[in-house]
């Protein structure tokens, strides 16, 4: 096992090196395996991984261009003490979410109340006055939300940011899975781990449940994908195969009527609920962006009218704005009534002068963000940033200042990745994937751990070089 000598929290080790309880049944497992049968499975890992086609596109480079998600088959392990917490606190972040998104589009109480300023929405693209007024079926606009979570210590974790325009990467988490009990079936005989395989059956009977008033007597659920050049196609294919539902693009979407049909080999049949991975831009190009060739001319009004579910709801993006992100504990606490489980990272808001004067003057200690950003692009990591990279952002601050937020970097959380050397340690973020209907909330126990396989990086990002691992919730 590796060193504890790590200033951040290892979730492994504690300070003295002993193994932390989570990882006890692994451990002993781990030390039992023939090193160079584990070298032949990790190789062999890869080798699945190629099989299965886990891939992505990243945007900017050459047109068709795959990358292999880089596995590492070190599970990250959280115990079922941990993992209730974890619930509790995800589940009434999301609550404040959809309500948060409701009031916005309608009343704007919270705003009246002082606890929330307006020109956070006033001319902000992912806010859409279309959806002023409406309220969609159920209630719902988080249908699906990916919470990123980093770990700084024993029980404490916090929220770096909200994804609830269209969370990717669930398909790679029950790939993650399915790889570690092809590659290691009797380890799960040893240790006790919650299940995530029926996470696309829960995902079904979720997105079933958020029927609209025009509905079929047996719901039809479809995936609209922007196509096989997107970076997460494929996942929206493995989702739709494994939900038993339809792929389809825009040009396989037209109005007949009053309702959205997707043509099959008997004619166009009525969908009832679309599960959409297209932004809100390209959705409707009568509504949003004329040139759009992605969407389906006329969906906004079907949606209006109550033909369809659109998930997740258009307009949703406005709560992953990374200014609105730094309002959460005020959010929460107004629409539940209750103090914030779960914390934000802090943040200063460039936007507000004496913010950004401190940023300025920091900005070889903060991570700087786009308020719009993802993907780990827009970014700056001023510890490691060039003194060129800093004096080159500054001037991008002091242009729009309200383009960006400030974070302290976070001493992380790291989990061991298997090197040729051995175990060594790697930072860590987690996102859990939260299914919202009028029938509840159900969070799939653990989620995506992505890990930052570079020594000392922090960026987990694959677009960025990072990887993934499976993440375990152990049963009580």
């Amino acid at each position: 096992m590796p060193p504890s000598g790590s200033v951040n929290f290892d979730e492994m080790l504690d300070e003295g090196g002993a193994i932390r309880p989570a990882y006890a049944d692994f451990c002993n497992w781990f030390n039992q395996q023939d090193p160079s049968w584990l070298k032949r499975q990790n190789v062999e890992a890869e080798r699945f991984f190629r099989r299965t086609g886990i891939t992505f596109n990243v945007y900017g480079e050459a047109a068709g261009e795959e990358r292999l998600i880089p596995f590492d088959m070190i599970p990250r392990i959280i115990t079922a003490g941990e993992w209730r917490q974890l619930s509790k606190g995800i589940e009434q972040r999301v609550r404040a979410l959809n309500a948060f998104l409701h009031d916005l589009y309608h009343r704007r109480e919270i705003i009246r109340a002082g606890k929330f300023p307006s020109r956070l929405i006033e001319r902000n693209s992912a806010y859409l006055p279309e959806m002023v007024g409406f309220t969609p079926p159920g209630g719902i606009y988080t249908h699906i939300v990916g919470i990123d979570l980093i770990r700084t210590g024993p029980g404490e974790f916090m929220v770096l940011e909200d994804n609830a325009r269209t969370p990717s990467g669930v398909s790679y988490m029950l790939e993650n899975r399915e790889t570690m009990m092809a590659m290691f079936p009797e380890l799960f005989t040893q240790v006790r781990v919650r299940p995530v395989s029926d996470y696309p059956r829960r995902l079904a009977r979720s997105l079933a449940a958020c029927t609209p008033r025009r509905a079929s007597d047996r719901p039809v659920v479809a995936v609209l994908t922007p196509g096989i050049y997107n970076s997460a196609y494929f996942e929206h294919a493995f989702l739709a195969d494994q939900m038993g539902a339809e792929l389809v693009e825009g040009s396989d979407l037209r109005v007949v009527d009053g309702r959205i049909a997707m043509r099959t080999t008997c004619g166009y049949e009525p969908i009832d609920v679309l599960y959409r991975r297209v932004d809100d831009e390209f959705l409707d190009p009568m509504t949003f962006n004329p040139n759009s060739m992605l969407g389906v001319p006329g969906i906004m009004d079907v949606y209006r009218a109550g033909g369809i579910t659109i998930a997740n709801a258009p307009g949703t993006g406005i709560s992953d704005d990374k200014a609105i992100y730094s309002f959460m504990p005020e959010i929460v606490e107004f629409y539940t009534g209750e103090k914030p489980i779960l914390q934000n990272v802090p943040t200063w808001r460039c936007a507000e002068k004496d913010s950004l004067a401190y940023v300025l003057d920091n900005l070889a200690d903060l991570v700087i963000k786009e308020v719009h950003g993802s993907g780990g692009y827009g970014m700056l990591i001023g510890p490691t940033a060039t003194k060129a990279e800093i004096a080159t952002f500054a001037k991008k601050l002091r242009a729009r200042p309200d383009n960006f937020i400030a974070q302290p970097t976070l001493a992380l959380s790291t989990v061991p990745i298997f090197t040729k050397a051995g175990l060594a340690p790697r930072h860590v973020d987690l996102r859990p994937f939260v299914l919202m209907s009028p029938e509840g909330i159900d969070i799939t126990p653990g989620g995506l751990t992505r890990v930052a396989l570079k020594k000392g990086s922090l960026v987990v990002n694959s677009s960025q070089g990072g990887g993934t691992k499976d993440s375990w919730v152990l049963e009580d």
